[in-house]
């Protein structure tokens, strides 16, 4: 049978998991879990796994964070925010908030984390002690950033509209469309514990999760950088066919 691939975005209840398998594009279905072990472990057991999350900590970091951070946030134009720095991993692993600022200002980097990069540390975490725990998960585990996959379906041009408003969203619907992803699907209801917008991000994981299974993932950077453990760190998007993928 042909393999599974899955997209994943975090949600208020855990993570929203969407799933289709490479010989049926169309077909999605949607699982909510509590922790990304639970992804891995769905029944399906995804091949590929694109996750809109940091994969690979730094030891050092510049001003923007991460090189992957630095390089993609400016194709973005108006919505390269949503391209947060990913602080390195002493202060990702500080046990609390208060900690992690003191360890930043330290000068060990050059920027304090955020209150949002703050409340998605405990994600971070799961993903990487995994990725440490299991080598073999590192050719399997994808980072993605929605935004970058809507910019790359946009034909690499930044959106008009951010993505929790009415015309962001159908923007974002009318995109996944042009990725292969039905309307049925697109304007579905999201499984409870997510929202609408958790449900479109995991559709854009989902479109590059197919086109890195395809051969046709593009990393950002290329080669993508390899932290302290061996973990690689890029954000990955797709490229060829105008940038859509059947």
């Amino acid at each position: 049978m042909p393999p599974w691939i899955a997209g994943v975005d975090g949600c208020p209840k855990g993570w929203i998991v969407a799933l289709s398998r490479l010989d049926d594009p169309g077909a999605v279905g949607f699982r909510l879990v509590p922790d990304f072990a639970a992804v891995l472990a769905v029944s399906e057991r995804p091949a590929i796994v694109a996750v809109d999350m940091p994969v690979g900590l730094p030891d050092r970091v510049e001003r923007g964070g991460r090189r992957a951070e630095v390089l993609v946030r400016p194709l973005l134009g108006r919505l390269g925010a949503s391209v947060f720095p990913t602080s390195v991993r002493a202060v990702v692993e500080a046990p609390a908030y208060g900690e992690a600022i003191a360890l930043a200002r330290s000068g060990l980097q050059p920027f304090a984390p955020s209150p949002f990069a703050n409340a998605i540390v405990p994600r971070i975490r799961q993903i990487d002690a995994l990725l440490r725990a299991d080598p073999a998960l590192r050719g399997r585990v994808y980072e993605v950033h929605p935004e970058l996959a809507f910019w790359t379906l946009n034909g690499e041009r930044p959106l008009d509209h951010r993505k929790k408003t009415p015309a962001g969203l159908d923007e974002r619907r009318a995109l996944l469309g042009r990725g292969g992803i039905p309307a049925p699907v697109t304007e579905g209801i999201p499984p409870k514990g997510a929202k609408t917008d958790d449900m479109l991000d995991a559709l854009a994981a989902l479109v590059v999760a197919r086109a890195i299974a395809a051969g046709r993932g593009r990393p950002y950077p290329d080669p993508p950088e390899i932290d302290a453990h061996g973990i690689p760190a890029a954000i990955w998007t797709f490229a060829g066919a105008n940038n859509s993928v059947p």
